[in-house]
C-alpha cells in the first residue's frame, strides 16, 4: 500500500466520521430546540414545534453552502459569514437558554448547560470541516499539485571562430585605357564571380574577351602568351579552356588586324 492509498483511505474515514458527527449534532440541537419551542407556546401543535428550529438552523446550512461557493470562486462573501454566525450563535444561545425552562436558574447544574451547548457547537465545527473537505476535493480533484520545476537555462550558443583568410595578392596597376574600356558589372555579380581566398580571382568570358581586345589594339596582334600576360596584369587568372574561347571569339579581329598591319605615322 502506497502513501497515497493510505492518505485516501484516511480522508474517506474522516469524511464518514465528520458526516456522522454533523448529523448527530444537528439532530440533538434540533430536537432540543423543538422541546424549547413546545415549552414556550407551541405545545399544542407538534408540526409547528418541530418546524420552528428550522427557522434558525437553516441559516447555518445556507451560510455554510454560500461560504463554500465563495471559496470556490476565491472571493469573500460577508453575507454568508453573517448567516452562519447568526444561525450558530442563535442556536447555541437558545439551546443553553432552554435548559432553564420555567424553573429557577439556580437549581440547574452547570453540566446541563454543557450538555445543551455541545451539540450545536459540535454541529457547527463538524459542518465547517465538512465544507472545507468538499472545497479541497473540488478545488484539487487530482490530488496535491506537483511543484513546478524550475526552468533549465539553455547553454549559451557559441559561434565557432572562423579562420582568417590569407590576404589576396595586390593587384597590379591597370592602364587608364583598360579601365575605361572594361565593362562594368553590378557589385553583386562581381562578388559572385570572384571566389574568396589567396588565389587571384577568375573573370567572366566577356571580361576576358575585352581584355584580349585591348591587348590586340595595343600590340597589333594577339597570342595566347599576350592574352595571359594581359589577364595577369589585371590581377586575374585564365585557364587554357578560356584562352581557347577568347582566341576563338577574337579570331576575326585578329585576322583583320594582321591584314591591316601596324598603323604608320
Amino acid at each position: 500500500m502506497t502513501k497515497q492509498d493510505i492518505e485516501r483511505y484516511t480522508l474517506g474515514a474522516a469524511g464518514v466520521v465528520i458526516v456522522a458527527l454533523t448529523i448527530s449534532g444537528f439532530w440533538l440541537s434540533y430536537a432540543h430546540l423543538a422541546e424549547v419551542a413546545g415549552q414556550h407556546g407551541l405545545r399544542s401543535s407538534p408540526t409547528r414545534r418541530w418546524a420552528w428550529p428550522a427557522t434558525l438552523d437553516a441559516f447555518i446550512v445556507a451560510g455554510e453552502l454560500l461560504m463554500l461557493r465563495a471559496g470556490l470562486r476565491r472571493v469573500t462573501d460577508k453575507w454568508a459569514i453573517s448567516l452562519t454566525a447568526t444561525g450558530s450563535v442563535g442556536s447555541i444561545a437558545l439551546n443553553v437558554a432552554g435548559v432553564n425552562g420555567t424553573g429557577s436558574a439556580g437549581t440547574v447544574p452547570l453540566l446541563d448547560y454543557m450538555v445543551a451547548a455541545v451539540p450545536p457547537t459540535a454541529a457547527l465545527l463538524a459542518f465547517g470541516v465538512l465544507m472545507r473537505q468538499i472545497h479541497q476535493l473540488v478545488d484539487q480533484p487530482a490530488g496535491h499539485p506537483e511543484p513546478a520545476s524550475a526552468p533549465v537555462p539553455e547553454p549559451p550558443v557559441t559561434v565557432p571562430a572562423t579562420f582568417a583568410e590569407p590576404p589576396a595578392e595586390p593587384a597590379q596597376p591597370v592602364p587608364p585605357t583598360a579601365v575605361a574600356a572594361q565593362p562594368t558589372e553590378p557589385p553583386s555579380e562581381v562578388a559572385e564571380n570572384r571566389p574568396r581566398g589567396g588565389r587571384p580571382p577568375s573573370a567572366t568570358l566577356d571580361e576576358l574577351v575585352e581584355i584580349g581586345r585591348i591587348a590586340l589594339a595595343e600590340h597589333g596582334t594577339l597570342t595566347r602568351s599576350l592574352l595571359r600576360k594581359a589577364v595577369k596584369a589585371k590581377g586575374l587568372t585564365i585557364s587554357s579552356e578560356r584562352q581557347t574561347d577568347v582566341m576563338t571569339t577574337l579570331r576575326p579581329e585578329i585576322a583583320a588586324a594582321a591584314e591591316t598591319g601596324p598603323d604608320s605615322d
